[in-house]
């Protein structure tokens, strides 16, 4: 693995703590758990339910028919509706797989667009049930506080949701969410943003 830059630096220490088991680590807030395999996995057939997968090392492949999904320390997944694909992942002891899952949220994400119609605006374009597309110094530093804050359960609990929403508006404004936002409006997100929806 290349040498990674400070930020990355940081969040790979901050995640060898929030990851400690191998498998899912829970957290305070019921829609954020934390990844971590200490060895590779081989292709697997897997389902995943709505989310937004984060990797801060290692590596993960989708494939999906004649598409292949790369997300890494530079590149996040998205998945706006549930998929069947399979996947294989990169990992050693040395360098664990450490990623960051966030089941979505639709009232949330059906929240900030609505605000960002209000306001700016966010451009439709041909809605994709998962994309991979690449981090961002402004996501990055999201999700570098986000970790910060987790890391302390107190926090975790009170400032958490802030940072998660922040995570979520960097990716609706960031390059492919406007395929995000066209996926949910297809489900309805928008116009049935109430309590009670998946």
């Amino acid at each position: 693995m290349d040498d990674p830059n400070p930020r990355t630096r940081r969040m790979i220490e901050l995640m060898g703590q929030l990851a400690p088991v191998e498998g899912y680590n829970l957290t305070p807030l019921d829609d954020v758990r934390f990844l971590r395999s200490n060895r590779p996995l081989t292709r697997m057939p897997v389902l995943y339910d709505p989310g937004i997968v984060i990797v801060c090392q290692g590596r993960k492949r989708g494939y999906l028919g004649d598409e292949i999904y790369v997300y890494d320390a530079q590149h996040y997944l998205v998945v706006s509706v549930p998929v069947p694909f399979t996947m294989e992942t990169d990992a050693s002891e040395a360098e664990p797989m450490l990623a960051v899952y966030l089941r979505l949220d639709f009232n949330l994400a059906a929240e900030l667009m609505l605000q960002l119609d209000e306001h700016a605006g966010v451009v439709e374009a041909r809605p994709k049930g998962m994309y991979s597309s690449p981090m961002d110094d402004k996501l990055s530093e999201s999700v570098l506080r986000f970790l910060e804050v987790m890391s302390t359960p107190v926090e975790a609990r009170i400032l958490g949701p802030t940072l998660v929403r922040e995570i979520y508006f960097r990716i609706i404004t960031g390059a492919q969410g406007g395929s995000m936002r066209t996926a949910l409006n297809r489900q309805g997100a928008v116009r049935q943003s109430g309590p009670g929806h998946p």
